[in-house]
């Protein structure tokens, strides 16, 4: 079996290495750290670095755009579509801090149904969600449970401490459509495939950490939150030896049935994974219910989707107890294309949904969005957009399409919200182990996209001269390995920060 492989594995290993001795040559003697170019000289060394043979069988789209005058510094393909990947999101967050504001905040509203009798609630208490993102433990210092700790607080000083009725989820302000069209079916167990719900809860997951138990030669699996919401299947195996954990999950489709399966070595580290859930709504109540009941609130009903209850909520026959408030748009945003979050950019696209058009749907959040592009000079019929975080293959859009909308926001109020909000070369979010030379870091600011055979690379860099540029790279329909195709996007943004016009 090695013998068939080996010829391949050689080849791969070259493309590696190839394109790793072409960036370190870069900052070698040969390209000084400032290189005094004119326009056509800089553009003929990136049209050569763009013509590397292993994508011969790939295409490559791209646009380089000096914000200073408009000239560009390259163009390949710049009209033509491409799968984008999550360059998709530049799309979704730009479009957002404009519709909706930089400090736009999201509102979950806690009411009662029924009359207040003392300290008991006799009726239900109902969560009214709007598509927040923030009930998760990575706006609240790791701490899953923390928002709803503070809402049974909430409870108890507003002197309840017994519902004898249900707790409902209410996401109605949202459609029930939880995953976009064109998301692959063997991905919906993964953190990044998560449902989207106008109730969300814990990022639409639960934690796992497993953990090798060497006494019994099996695998401990803690469940975070343990709420009893998920059953989990324990194919994992142990071996005898200190290897890294191989392991992988599937949930069953439609339930919350988790298989987890693979090995780990005996003498191994913990391994922390996370899985989807199916219903987020439910998640979300069944969890607040545990919380209640550990805060000394004794709940008598029994835990319901409002999808399951014959009658909606009449709201103004409903008592209001309290809100809760997320983080400004800006913090969203910053989480969104740090770390390439692909569940809140699907809630915010139908967050625009609910507040342009009135209803929170993926279809009224691209509604409005074409709108805003149309607004803003660009053709809503030059691109297909399908979901807010370019998780679908189905979405197509050209690299002038997105330099465009980063020259726009460049000009824009919204540009220091969107520019911080950026992974850093060399420094954090999906960029942080990437173009860590000198010139680079702290200087490319650029949303990464990665699904197989599609890598993208759109953002801003400044030039030796400090010039600013737009740039847009995308390459679709590669077979070579991935790092390669980064490894080009790495070296035309060393290029660019190492030019000063002659």
């Amino acid at each position: 079996m090695l013998n068939k492989f080996f010829p391949l594995l050689l080849l791969v290993l070259s493309f590696t290495i190839n394109a790793q001795t072409k960036i370190e040559n870069s900052t070698s003697d040969s390209i000084p750290q400032y290189a005094q170019l004119t326009i056509p000289e800089l553009w003929s060394q990136i049209e050569d670095i763009f013509n590397d043979p292993s994508f011969n069988g790939a295409e490559w789209g791209v646009v380089i755009q000096s914000l200073a005058n408009g000239e560009y510094f390259y163009k390949k393909n710049e009209d033509k579509l491409f799968t984008p990947a999550s360059n998709l999101k530049i799309l979704t967050t730009s479009a957002a801090l404009f519709l909706l504001g930089e400090d736009y905040t999201y509102s979950t509203d806690v009411f009662y149904r029924g009359e207040i009798d003392g300290s008991i609630l006799q009726g239900d208490l109902i969560i009214q969600g709007r598509g927040d993102p923030t009930l998760s433990a990575r706006f609240h210092d790791g701490d899953i449970m923390t928002v709803f700790i503070n809402w049974a607080d909430s409870l108890l000083r507003n002197g309840i401490d017994e519902i004898k009725g249900n707790i409902i989820g209410d996401d109605n302000y949202f459609d029930d459509i939880g995953l976009a069209p064109g998301w692959s079916w063997e991905n919906e167990s993964y953190w990044y495939s998560a449902p989207a719900s106008a109730l969300s809860f814990n990022d639409n997951c639960v934690d796992l950490i497993i953990k090798p138990n060497r006494n019994k030669k099996t695998v401990d699996i803690n469940i975070f939150p343990d709420i009893k919401y998920v059953v989990i299947l324990n194919n994992v195996e142990v071996l005898d030896d200190d290897s890294k954990a191989s392991i992988d999950v599937y949930r069953e489709r439609g339930t919350n049935v988790i298989n987890v399966f693979g090995h780990i070595g005996a003498y191994a580290d913990s391994f922390k994974t996370f899985v989807s859930v199916n219903n987020p709504t439910q998640f979300a109540v069944v969890a607040l219910k545990e919380v209640l009941k550990k805060k000394g609130i004794k709940v008598s009903g029994y835990s319901v989707d409002i999808d399951d209850i014959n009658s909606p909520v009449d709201y103004s026959k409903a008592g209001f107890l309290f809100s809760y408030h997320s983080p400004e748009l800006k913090d969203i945003v910053k989480v969104i294309n740090k770390n390439s979050y692909n569940l809140y950019a699907e809630l915010l696209l139908k967050t625009i949904g609910l507040e342009i058009e009135g209803f929170g749907s993926t279809a009224n959040g691209i509604k409005a969005e074409k709108t805003f592009f149309n607004e803003i000079g660009i053709n809503p019929e030059s691109i297909r957009i399908v979901d807010g975080s370019g998780l679908s293959r189905l979405n197509l859009v050209s690299p002038r399409n997105i330099v465009s909308v980063l020259d726009y926001i460049y000009k824009s109020p919204y540009f220091i919200p969107f520019y911080n909000s950026l992974p850093i070369a060399g420094t954090d979010g999906t960029l942080g182990k990437r173009m860590t030379y000198s010139q680079t870091r702290n200087n490319v600011r650029a949303k990464t996209g990665f699904l197989e055979g599609v890598r993208s690379l759109s953002g801003y860099v400044y030039t030796g001269d400090k010039e600013p540029v737009a740039f847009s790279m995308m390459v679709n329909n590669y077979l070579v390995p991935d790092k390669l195709a980064e490894n080009i996007q790495d070296l035309i943004c060393l290029r660019l920060a190492n030019f000063k016009r002659k």
